[in-house]
């Protein structure tokens, strides 16, 4: 039987997200904006309320968040900003390939200091040369006895420059191509970890993205997650996992521009009445509130399988297109809506849309996700 009600605990988890977006978030979001600092009273804030790291099982002292209610907390977060919200969502897609792939001593080592204080980790698989072709990596791991030796550079890093652990994505065998990239753990204060350029973005200038450079970087091999040559398979089974939250992300983030533009249409008068009353913004509203609702429910389907157990890629890059794109279509409505105003910093509708058009691009190009998508209705 389909049912779309959540569980009490849902339901306040949904709240206190939103609580915490309103209340904090939002009245902060235009300085992180503007500065583009990194916004650690607001991370510390969202630790200490339970809203970080929500995906850590219960044995590792989280409290072992299903998909459904991880993809809730999303959209609220990116209610509030999407780029304090990249930054604290970046922490479940370098948590999500231990959790997946470590062994229970690898967990016991890794995920408690997660829950004990509010620090930052990093997922490092896209480097300067390989973006969507991320097969064809460079970065190398030789094996020196108890040790891998680590050297290249990953581009493009969210949280790079601020976390305390990284997941790293190299190369035992460059020949191989993806049979030979290889998972590992590593903590920032390792000697030989360098971090490059701090970019400066159009949009989400709240979270930090750099550049990070390792030069014979020493890991011991009990840092490995799983053996040589599995790591393209935990790469791809996070980015499984991790899809339906973006597509929640985006969900947030369409939602705060309709509720912006639907109380300006309300309250903005021209030729005697609101513009609300004109056909032509009714039709873009109702749209708009299509769009949102449709990738909503894509989001609830692609983390419900997940949940289940059952196959998801197919429904996770769904999702993730869909939603990210009408994120992109609903933040440049709003804009619109909003005529010269939209344009000016005054309304937050300009943030919106510059920062919606990065989640048409991370954790895999929606070009990417349409490639994923023609396979497998091409292949069943």
């Amino acid at each position: 039987m389909v049912d779309f009600r959540l569980t009490e605990e849902q339901e306040a988890v949904r709240r206190l997200a939103r609580e915490f977006a309103l209340n904090e978030m939002r009245p902060v979001a235009r300085h992180y904006d503007e500065t583009e600092s990194f916004p650690w009273p607001v991370i510390e804030k969202a630790h200490a309320l339970g809203l970080m790291n929500s995906i850590i099982p219960e044995e590792y002292g989280g409290v072992g968040a299903d998909k459904l209610t991880e993809c809730l907390i999303a959209e609220e977060l990116f209610y509030g900003c999407a780029g304090m919200g990249t930054a604290m969502m970046a922490n479940d897609l370098f948590l999500t390939p231990i959790i997946l792939a470590g062994t229970d001593e690898q967990k016991r080592r890794f995920l408690p200091p997660f829950v004990e204080k509010p620090i930052m980790g990093a997922f490092c698989l896209t480097e300067p040369e390989a973006g969507s072709d991320a097969a064809s990596l460079r970065t190398r791991a030789v094996r020196d006895g108890d040790e891998y030796i680590l050297n290249g550079t990953k581009q493009f890093i969210t949280n790079g420059s601020v976390a305390s652990y990284y997941v790293v994505f190299a190369t035992v065998a460059p020949e191989r191509r993806h049979r030979g990239i290889t998972a590992f753990v590593v903590p920032r204060d390792t000697p030989g970890i360098v971090i490059g350029k701090v970019e400066h973005k159009m949009g989400q200038r709240a979270s930090d993205t750099a550049q990070v450079v390792f030069e014979n970087v020493r890991v011991p091999v009990e840092n490995r997650l799983g053996e040589e040559g599995e790591g393209w398979r935990i790469a791809m089974r996070t980015l499984d996992a991790s899809r339906p939250g973006i597509a929640a992300s985006a969900v947030g983030l369409a939602q705060a521009a309709f509720d912006d533009a639907r109380r300006y249409a309300l309250e903005r008068h021209q030729f005697g009445q609101p513009i609300a009353q004109f056909q032509a913004i009714q039709f873009m509203l109702a749209d708009m509130a299509i769009k949102i609702e449709t990738a909503r429910l894509a989001v609830w389907k692609a983390a419900w399988l997940w949940d289940q157990g059952h196959p998801s890629t197919l429904a996770s890059a769904i999702a993730k297109a869909y939603a990210t794109d009408i994120a992109m279509q609903v933040t440049t409505d709003a804009v619109q809506i909003l005529g010269g105003y939209g344009y000016t910093r005054e309304f937050m509708v300009e943030k919106y849309m510059r920062d919606a058009k990065l989640m048409q691009i991370y954790e895999g190009t929606n070009q990417i996700q349409r490639l994923v998508i023609a396979r497998h209705i091409l292949s069943s």
